[in-house]
C-alpha cells in the first residue's frame, strides 16, 4: 500500500470515529467540514532503539529545561 493512501485512510477513519463519538464536544468549537488538513509528515528513524524513539515521542509536549 502506498504511504499516502495509508495516511489518507487513517485520517478518514479517525475523523469519522471522532466525529461519531465526540460530536457534541467537537461541534462546540470546530465548525469546518474536515477534521484533518491535507498534509502529513513522514520520516525514517532507523539506527535507534525503540525505547529511545518512545522517549523522544513522549517528551514532545514537555519543555526542554536546557534551553533558556
Amino acid at each position: 500500500i502506498a504511504l499516502s493512501n495509508l495516511v489518507n485512510n487513517l485520517k478518514s477513519v479517525t475523523s469519522r470515529k471522532l466525529r461519531q463519538e465526540f460530536s457534541d464536544h467537537l461541534n462546540s468549537f470546530y465548525w469546518k467540514d474536515v477534521l484533518w488538513n491535507g498534509s502529513y509528515f513522514v520520516a525514517s528513524c532507523g539506527g535507534i532503539t525503540i525505547s529511545t524513539r518512545r522517549q523522544y515521542i513522549e517528551n514532545q509536549n514537555k519543555p526542554n529545561s536546557d534551553k533558556p
